[in-house]
């Protein structure tokens, strides 16, 4: 029904216009059979309509039920509320139609969904269109049940409506012929008017189509959707309408072809006019930075890998990029910053084009004079391009990005405001160093950047400079404790002393014994940074600023400081031959020794003291928690030993109290007088409970004479609600711990268990309180004793304390065996609201005594809540902690914990393994264990790399068959995911706004994670294996062919994955004989020093330490110039240093490239001497010197009548046009030209700027005469040798004069640029 479908989609004009001319032809007007068939036609296309709406909103409320984002809910709920009104509205035309076939076949009725949608949207009701009807729904959803054929079908009526509206589009620009009306003005301006609402609604419908199906957006032709919708971009339409306009175009764009398609179309004059436009326009700039944006990621959307940074094309012309420019470069627009990004943008896609347009002059002056906020991204932006030899051929060395320094090196005088930009800029310096590419490039020109740096540091009366020390010391990654206030401060750290909390932190916390220097990648282009550093004059720079001052000052000691740590990391990063060096200081002990001038000698001696003080207090103050293991010869350890003396001591006195003295203390203790236990003495208790009732005869005094022992234990009994009240505060706990100690006292000898067992009711007490809770014994209570808020508020909790005291001995485990405790425990376990019961439990029982206690922790970890396997899986994670040797037990029952349905309990027990298996002996128990790993997945992968590192382990996991199909996986894709995580992990931990929880900085500790041939190599099979496979002499034939590849981004991404594998191979004793049979370490050595990649010598950097992680790895670099650093034992520790740094770090130089875009081409010089007048003056607008001037004089010919053709001459127009795109204008003056002339920007006007393109353009052998270059016309007229400080006046004779003698001349020849020489001045 092609009719109808035409009907349903065209404009209401359209309409009229269709049924007018049926009507005058008189076509099935008299044939009511056909009336009734097309009536029978519309009424089954409104039910098969109405079917489709039910079906839509059938399917929106199955959707709604679904767990759903907010933003898919609201459309969603938007399609859900639009179908049920398509619905009412389609029911009243269907029984409309039933009653009337007249009114049927009168009322537009296909038009019925788009008509109650328009009335929606000319009511102000904001309409949301379906998004996601063209789309594939979500795996398992669909929204329609429609066959193939009724999809089909459907795209052929979407795709008709879009032609439709085309049409329509098409109809509107037509010019109607109709007689005069009475008052031509009103009449046009309504009718315009009403154009614009047509258009609107047009190209709004239009869009919802290609919303709808994406399909459409393939098959519609873009040219003539261009075509059509020209006459909506002209000056006299509406500023909505333009930007309907642009929205429709934007949103028929769908691959590169189209792009580049629209890249043909001529609108490039229409974008650049709307860019210029002021705020008042701002919806209609927002479409078309919206339809900029959507052309960059367009062409940024195929991901080939295949080629280097800036090799695509992105199609827009010189003129709009200019535009786009300068709206980034004003500083008041609105749209600035995302004009700023989208430029940083595409100058990683595009560089050429971003060149020849001016953007990369304007994102150099953002990074070192712009916002802030984008100086990270665009820092990012130049890192990534200079990566690249191709695209850092655009940069000029020396000039540009050093830009980036300019707040610190141009501090000088500027005084304390600017130091907000100071710290701005010390971000981007740090962000830029702690890059290979940053920091090669600022090594380039003899580290003329880095010096300029340092140099700052030396100059007496910047006061900011605190700010270039917070640098250095966040660049080399110093933390700052809290005594280094007091150090800056000149107080004595001896006063200062290490805070108890952080002692007992260290005494409780016991880390796994891992190799006292570890390699660390942060720790390795740390050392590389220190040694830039000094080697560029840091040390002497920082005792500059100790000369400064005698009496030494705040700034001075925190130099001072940071030359004390810089000669610290030096002692553990760098070797001994290099830190010698940098730990002489010769000029200290130059000034400290110089007897002659007295303030030299104070300087010298002042800081070397402050250095001693700094060396001597830090381990004292700061020791290192990983070596922080209690040692004999320790202070803290010979107080610890004379404590537990004394009190063994007193134990043995206790012991030995008399009988007398021993009642004298039961009666001082208060119990057997008072129930109150306020008014006990606690520290008599303690010292009798743990002193002379340990001996048997006094406790069976205790128990039987004195009924001592029954009057103590009933304060905790539950019952009595004495001990179980009190609150649960600091001062009470003490009362825990005595019951604790006095279960330990009464279980060290029979007559105490007697007494626990028959003659105390405590334990039964206690056994009851758990039933109350209990559901299989049917005595709850409404305040049960061990209720969340007694356990939260309330000494109850001490209870389950002193059952794990029970749970230490094997009498007490027969007690609470006997009491029937572990059944209750079990019953615990399955109350599904009280997690906080079985969790008190598995804590407080000791696990020693093979039994029950082992039992409920293994019923917890298979408990049917989640939370409560997770808590028991921790548990069972700090038993390893603290367990001395390996347990086999505790392995095996974590070892279930993998096959856990909940992933998270999995990844942790996976966690805790790998923690454990650092330990050889528990790893070869594991081991031996043979547990299966092939259902974890990612997460199990970690720990079978640690099954490989032992020859058990790789021999089961090899006839399981995991070690042939893992090599492959890591020669053809893990390899190059592990470089991916590396690289990942860098860049994080390296940025200056890292999170500290950041996850993907917490998945390693910064030590080289575990590759699988290097795993692999560590052990004989391993090596074997790998020998067959042929996999390494593969690596070392890429790394000897494309070693020093600079285009191709693949290759380049496989090279450091492979150099990687390499270098962990290397790492290895078993490993490094491959390198040196293969003889790849030269090979390596010739990248890192000749790769024109910065960030592939990084990677070389990396593997480089990496081989000299053991001995024979650090002989043969030594022979090659490049020193490992040796641990105090003279084992190597992974860091590896280039003696000769320069050969290293300094990239080669580069020509930049010359840059030649569309402003290189010249029309032809204008015959016409006001066209020359007003075209000179708009020239002169781009000199700031002249701009002023230039603007009057163009304000002077717009008033005069002589100049008024210029001003509305297409031609003219055109050169300004080609002069505002081809050299820099600021927005505000651009804005200035656009008003001077006062043509309107239509379709026919760029037919006329298209047609002077082609006949100003000038032949490229045209070429001007001497005397045509030398002439120069300013906007005072032609050159003439009166004063400037002549009348306006004259100069308008001047000019009325010239205009006669220039009309007789020849025409003036000039060439399209910036007027450099100024006429108007005596020479």
């Amino acid at each position: 029904m092609p009719t109808s479908i035409d009907q349903e989609n065209s404009s209401t004009t359209h309409l009229a216009n269709v049924s007018a001319s049926s009507k005058s032809t008189g076509v099935n007007e008299a044939a009511p059979e056909g009336t009734n068939r097309d009536f029978d036609d519309q009424l089954d296309t409104l039910n098969a309509l109405l079917e489709r709406e039910n079906r839509i909103k059938e399917g929106a409320e199955r959707f709604l039920k679904l767990p759903l984002n907010e933003t898919m809910r609201l459309q969603v709920e938007s399609e859900l509320e639009m179908a049920t009104g398509e619905i009412e509205s389609l029911t009243r035309k269907i029984e409309l139609g039933a009653s009337s076939s007249r009114l049927a076949l009168k009322s537009p009725v296909h038009d019925a969904p788009e008509t109650s949608r328009g009335r929606r949207r000319r009511n102000g009701i904001p309409v949301n269109r379906r998004k996601f009807a063209g789309q594939a729904p979500p795996a398992g959803v669909r929204f329609r049940a429609d066959s193939d054929d009724r999809d089909r079908d459907d795209f052929r009526t979407t795709l008709a409506q879009a032609n439709a509206c085309i049409k329509s589009l098409n109809s509107l620009s037509r010019p109607i012929t109709s007689p005069p009306p009475a008052s031509p003005s009103s009449t046009s301006s309504i009718s315009a008017a009403g154009n614009d609402r047509s258009r609107v609604d047009i190209m709004n419908r239009f869009v919802c189509i290609l919303q709808r199906n994406l399909r459409v957006r393939y098959e519609i032709n873009l040219p003539e959707v261009v075509q059509a919708i020209i006459p909506a971009l002209s000056d006299r339409c509406s500023m909505r309408c333009r930007a309907a306009a642009y929205r429709l175009i934007r949103h028929a764009l769908v691959d590169s072809d189209s792009a580049e398609e629209l890249h043909k179309q001529p609108l490039e004059w229409f974008i650049v006019k709307s860019l210029a436009r002021d705020n008042k326009h701002a919806i209609e700039r927002e479409q078309v930075i919206k339809l900029i944006r959507t052309i960059v990621d367009i062409v940024a959307e195929p991901r080939d890998r295949r080629g280097i940074t800036g090799t695509k094309t992105i199609p827009l012309s010189e003129p709009i990029m200019r535009a786009f420019v300068a709206v980034a470069e004003h500083a008041e627009d609105l749209f600035r910053p995302i004009c700023v990004q989208t430029l940083a943008e595409m100058v990683l896609i595009d560089i050429d084009l971003v060149a020849r347009s001016g953007g990369i002059r304007f994102l150099l002056h953002a990074l070192g004079e712009g916002p802030a906020e984008v100086g990270p991204i665009l820092a990012a932006t130049f890192l990534h391009i200079i990566d690249s030899p191709r695209t850092r051929a655009y940069l000029h060395l020396g000039t540009d990005l050093e830009i980036a320094l300019s707040a610190i090196t141009d501090a000088y005088g500027k005084g304390a405001d600017h130091a907000d930009r100071m710290r701005s800029c010390t971000k981007i310096i740090q962000l830029m160093l702690r890059t290979w590419s940053g920091l090669m490039y600022f090594c380039l020109g003899d580290q003329h950047a880095i010096k300029s740096i340092v140099n700052t540091l030396r100059i007496p009366s910047l006061e900011t400079r605190e700010i270039v020390l917070d640098m250095f010391f966040d660049l080399f990654n110093i933390k700052a404790p809290q005594w280094y206030k007091t150090f800056i401060d000149g107080r004595r750290l001896t006063m200062y002393r290490k805070p108890r909390a952080f002692a007992d932190q260290l005494a409780d916390q016991k880390l796994p014994d891992k190799a006292p220097e570890t390699l660390k990648l942060t720790d390795q282009y740390i050392a590389l940074l220190v040694l830039v550093f000094t080697d560029a004059g840091l040390i002497d720079a920082l005792t500059a600023m100790l000369e400064e001052c005698t009496t030494g000052s705040n700034l001075s000691r925190k130099a001072t400081l940071l030359m004390a740590e810089v000669m610290q990391m030096a002692n553990r990063v760098l070797p001994l031959g290099v830190a010698a060096k940098i730990q002489a200081v010769p000029r200290v002990f130059n000034l400290a020794a110089d007897y002659n001038r007295g303030e030299h000698r104070i300087v010298g001696t002042s800081a070397l003291s402050a250095i001693d003080s700094f060396n001597r207090n830090r381990l004292r103050l700061q020791p290192s928690v990983r070596n922080a293991r209690p040692r004999a010869n320790s202070a803290e350890d010979a107080v610890r030993r004379g404590q537990r003396q004394v009190e063994q001591v007193k134990i043995k006195l206790g012991m030995q109290m008399d009988d007398k003295t021993f009642q004298s203390s039961l009666l001082e203790t208060q119990v057997m007088l008072t129930k109150d236990s306020a008014k006990w003495n606690f520290e008599m208790l303690q010292e009798l409970i743990e002193g002379p009732l340990l001996n048997p005869k006094r406790l069976e005094e205790a128990i039987k004479v004195a009924r001592f022992m029954r009057r103590l234990l009933s304060f905790f009994h539950p019952f009595t609600h004495r001990f179980s009240d009190l609150p649960r505060k600091q001062p009470n706990v003490r009362w825990v711990r005595l019951g604790c100690s006095l279960l330990t006292t009464l279980l060290a000898s029979p007559d105490g268990t007697r007494f626990l067992a028959s003659e105390d009711d405590l334990l039964k007490q206690i056994v009851k309180c758990f039933a109350q809770l209990d559901p299989f014994n049917g005595t709850s209570e409404s305040d049960p004793i061990f209720s969340k808020h007694r356990l939260s508020e309330t000494l109850t909790y001490g209870y389950f304390e002193m059952l794990g005291t029970l749970s230490k001995h094997g009498e007490g485990i027969e007690l609470m065996e006997k009491f029937k405790f572990f059944t209750a425990f079990y019953h615990l376990s399955e109350l599904r609201d009280r997690e906080d019961l079985i969790t008190a439990v598995i804590t407080n029982l000791d696990y020693a005594i093979d039994g029950h206690p082992r039992i409920v922790l293994s019923k917890a970890l298979t408990s049917s809540d989640v939370r409560t396997r997770l808590y028991a899986t921790n548990h069972l994670g700090d038993l390893i902690r603290d367990s001395i040797t390996p347990v086999a037990w505790i392995l095996r029952l974590l070892l279930t914990q993998i096959y856990d349905q909940a992933p998270e309990v999995c990844e942790l027990a996976i966690q805790f393994l790998e923690e454990a298996c650092d330990a050889m002996e528990v790893l070869q128990l594991v081991v031996e264990m043979q547990p299966t790993m092939d259902h974890l997945g990612e997460i199990g992968h970690p720990l079978l790399l640690k099954f490989m590192s032992t020859p058990m382990g790789f021999r089961y996991l090899y006839s399981a068959g995991y070690i042939d199909r893992e090599m492959d996986m890591w020669f053809h894709e893990r390899n190059i995911y592990y470089v991916v995580q590396v690289e990942i992990f860098l860049s994080k931990v390296f940025s200056s706004e890292a999170a500290e929880d950041d996850e993907d900085v917490l998945a390693f500790d910064g030590v080289v994670p575990p590759h699988f041939y290097g795993e692999m190599s560590k052990t004989e099979l391993g090596c074997q294996v790998l020998s067959e496979k042929g996999h390494f002499s593969e690596f070392s034939h890429f790394i000897k062919q494309h070693g020093l590849e600079s285009e191709d981004l693949e290759l380049i991404l496989k090279l450091k994955s492979i150099l990687w594998a390499v270098g962990n191979v290397g790492a290895t004793e078993g490993g490094l004989p491959f390198l040196e049979e293969e003889e790849i370490i030269p090979a390596i050595l010739e990248i890192a020093e000749h790769s024109p990649i910065p960030s592939v010598r990084g990677t070389c950097f990396f593997v480089l330490g990496l081989i000299s992680s053991t001995t024979q790895g650090a002989e043969i670099l030594d022979d090659y110039r490049w020193e490992a650093t040796l641990s105090p034992l003279g084992v190597p520790t992974g860091l590896c240093i280039p003696l000769d740094l320069d050969k290293f770090i300094s990239l080669p130089a580069w020509d930049p490239v010359g840059v030649k875009g569309d402003g290189d081409s010249r029309l032809i010089p204008p015959t016409s001497h006001t066209d020359l007048e007003v075209i000179s003056a708009i020239e002169n607008l781009s000199n700031t010197v002249i701009a002023n001037a230039a603007s009057r004089s163009l304000a002077r010919m717009k008033s005069r009548p002589e100049y008024r053709s210029a001003f509305s001459s297409p031609s003219v127009f055109f050169r300004a046009l080609h002069t505002v795109s081809t050299q820099r204008y600021r927005l505000p003056v651009r804005r200035y030209i656009f008003d001077l002339f006062t043509t309107e920007l239509d379709g026919e006007l760029v037919l006329e700027l298209s047609a002077c393109a082609n006949s100003l353009r000038a032949p490229p052998t045209f070429k001007q005469s001497e005397a045509h270059m030398n002439r120069v016309v300013s906007m005072f007229g032609l050159k003439h040798a009166r004063g400037a400080s002549e009348s306006d006046d004259e100069d308008d004779d001047m000019d009325d004069a010239v205009d006669e003698t220039v009309n007789d001349r020849n025409p003036v020849m000039i060439t399209l640029r910036p007027v450099s020489r100024i006429i108007g001045f005596d020479k």
